[in-house]
């Protein structure tokens, strides 16, 4: 779910950036193969689709490592290829839910950059609504969009800062960019949860192998026991006869 949320919202909310970029402060896309904020925008959109498609196999693993597990404690801790292949499958998994942890904590903390950044905007447009005569400008090269060399700046006391403030686009963004953020923490929750259940269902699992090693050796124990009597039945009642 939290996956799902930062992957829909924050796709939509970089879209909405570059609207904003386009139609207030006058950022055109460079030509060519120009590293530009346009460029790292559609990198970042990349990313997002590399991680919803991620956490699809990543689910489908878990699917397959339920299905291992489940049915080797359903059979009475089933048989030993079964068990050994849930417990290389939940290891591998263990790995890979660690993995995810560590970059959903980076993505969190990335998200919340943008987030920081809307914060300041809106509360610009708050101030100058509040603030009669109150003069702030805000400078992209602040925030690294755009080169030291090119000016992008837009004052309060424009017509195109008061657009800005008054439509649609910049809230939605601004709350978009929050939903991302909120996506990202459950996403980070998520993967605690799924490494403290997968850890313990590795030791379970463990301890299975482990009983029916000894169910195994007792098994063959009875069954040398058992031959040993019959063995010697046979040889008293020949020795009868």
């Amino acid at each position: 779910m939290g996956v799902a949320l930062f992957c829909g919202c924050g796709h939509e909310a970089l879209s909405g950036t570059v609207s904003i970029l386009q139609n207030y402060f006058d950022v055109i896309r460079a030509p060519g193969e120009t590293l530009d904020v346009f460029t790292i925008i559609d990198f970042l959109k990349y990313i997002i689709y590399g991680l919803a498609a991620g956490f699809f196999l990543f689910g489908v693993l878990l699917l397959v490592e339920g299905f291992f597990t489940t049915g080797a404690i359903r059979d009475l801790y089933g048989e030993f290829k079964i068990t050994a292949c849930g417990r290389c499958l939940t290891a591998f998994l263990m790995f890979l839910a660690y993995l995810f942890f560590l970059v959903w904590l980076g993505v969190t903390a990335f998200t919340s950059l943008p987030v920081f950044m809307y914060f300041n905007v809106w509360s610009m447009c708050q101030n100058t609504s509040v603030v009669e005569g109150a003069n702030f400008c805000l400078d992209l090269r602040q925030f690294g969009a755009v080169t030291v060399s090119e000016e992008r700046k837009l004052c309060t006391d424009t017509e195109k800062f008061s657009k800005m403030c008054k439509s649609n686009e910049l809230d939605l963004t601004f709350h978009l960019f929050v939903c991302a953020l909120a996506g990202a923490g459950a996403a980070v929750i998520a993967m605690v949860h799924f490494l403290m259940a997968l850890a313990a269902n590795w030791g379970y699992l463990k301890d299975a192998s482990r009983m029916q090693k000894y169910e195994d050796i007792k098994s063959k124990e009875e069954q040398e026991l058992h031959d040993i009597h019959s063995t010697r039945s046979k040889e008293r009642l020949n020795a009868y006869t």
